[in-house]
């Protein structure tokens, strides 16, 4: 039996990136040019489940294999202290970055007393401490990428990160910074007057893929796992998918478990596998996303339920019995999570595909 292709799990690098390529290259390529491209500071932004972990894992091992020193934290209290450990053990075969002591005094006398301290304590910030350790990577022509996934804007490391870094770049020192995140704690960081530069870093904001890409993606997946998927597998695939990446691996994972020794995936498979992906899907994504929305989001939600296709946002607020002011701020909260979009002139959908069905199924 062979392995498995496909990853259903969160900040696995999938064998095929589907529909990322442009983001990947651009990226790539401004580790490649190193200092002075703009986009070494980019925010990635999405909904659950549209690969943004998978992404900068991805990105951190390309990093990697270009000769780049990479470090990976989320952000949580520490992760300063995470980054400066990180990266000194990532670099040790490249520059000593042992601490080495210094002669703090002297006794002379009846017992002989040596003392002596740890050198950083000449350089006690943390940006002083990263400066030196810049200085000694770039003697050997070596970058550092930082990424930090779940950004968030009330974490006062966060904010000191992006202060120091900003530094970083003016200094003009090899550094690359790539942070992704839920749209709504993307834009808390982004008001927080203390790192405005970030508003002009480069921004990627993520969903959902073609058909194209998901069937492409598909397709080399499970040629790579040995196997070939029929053309009404594939096109049944596709059409459950929606084109939400992680739905993609769920599906394609499922679907090769339903009968692993045989050398096609047929449409029977697909379906099969599809009812436990669905399950997957509810339980790690919807339900999550269900509990962090307010009474209100929920209200707003449930008020669009009642258009099979988009909603004009008069009708949301008429079935609420409120202004159309009040419902435009619900509109905007639910688009800063990444699961409201505009398609047109005061009309709106829910993005997060599948979520309008289980938002039914919970009886809203």
């Amino acid at each position: 039996m062979a392995s498995n292709p496909f990853t259903p799990t969160f900040g696995v690098v999938p064998a095929v990136m589907a529909g990322r390529e442009d983001i990947t290259s651009e990226l790539l390529a401004a580790l490649e040019e190193g200092v002075g491209n703009p986009n070494l500071t980019t925010i990635i932004s999405g909904a659950r489940g549209t690969g943004k972990t998978a992404l900068l894992t991805y990105l951190s091992d390309a990093a990697q294999a270009q000769g780049w020193i990479s470090v990976n934290v989320s952000a949580l209290p520490g992760m300063l202290e995470e980054i400066a450990q990180q990266a000194r053990v990532a670099s040790a075969h490249l520059i000593d970055t042992g601490a080495s002591a210094k002669l703090s005094s002297l006794k002379l006398g009846d017992i002989a007393e040596v003392q002596f301290t740890d050198s950083q304590e000449a350089a006690p910030t943390w940006r002083i401490r990263m400066g030196e350790l810049l200085d000694a990577l770039a003697d050997t022509n070596t970058g550092l990428l930082i990424t930090v996934d779940e950004v968030r804007g009330d974490l006062d490391e966060m904010i000191q990160l992006a202060s120091a870094f900003q530094h970083f770049v003016r200094e003009r020192r090899k550094v690359a910074l790539f942070m992704a995140g839920l749209p709504g704690h993307v834009s808390a960081l982004l008001q927080d007057k203390s790192v405005s530069f970030l508003r002009r870093a480069n921004f990627y904001s993520i969903g959902i893929v073609s058909d194209f890409d998901v069937e492409e993606a598909l397709c080399k997946t499970f040629d790579e796992g040995g196997r070939e998927a029929t053309p009404a597998a594939l096109k049944e695939a596709v059409q459950l998918i929606g084109g939400f990446p992680y739905m993609m691996q769920l599906i394609g994972y499922r679907a090769w478990n339903a009968s692993p020794d045989s050398p096609l995936v047929s449409e029977e498979d697909v379906l099969e596998g599809s009812r436990f992906a669905r399950n997957d899907l509810q339980r790690k994504i919807f339900d999550t996303t269900l509990r962090e929305l307010s009474k209100g989001d929920v209200r707003f939600l449930a008020a669009m339920l009642e258009d099979e296709g988009p909603s004009e946002l008069s009708d949301v607020a008429r079935r609420l019995g409120k202004k159309s002011n009040y419902a435009s701020q619900y509109k905007r909260r639910l688009q800063e999570q990444g699961i409201v979009g505009e398609v047109g002139q005061g009309r709106i959908r829910i993005e997060l595909p599948m979520f309008k069905d289980y938002l039914r199924e919970q009886s809203l």
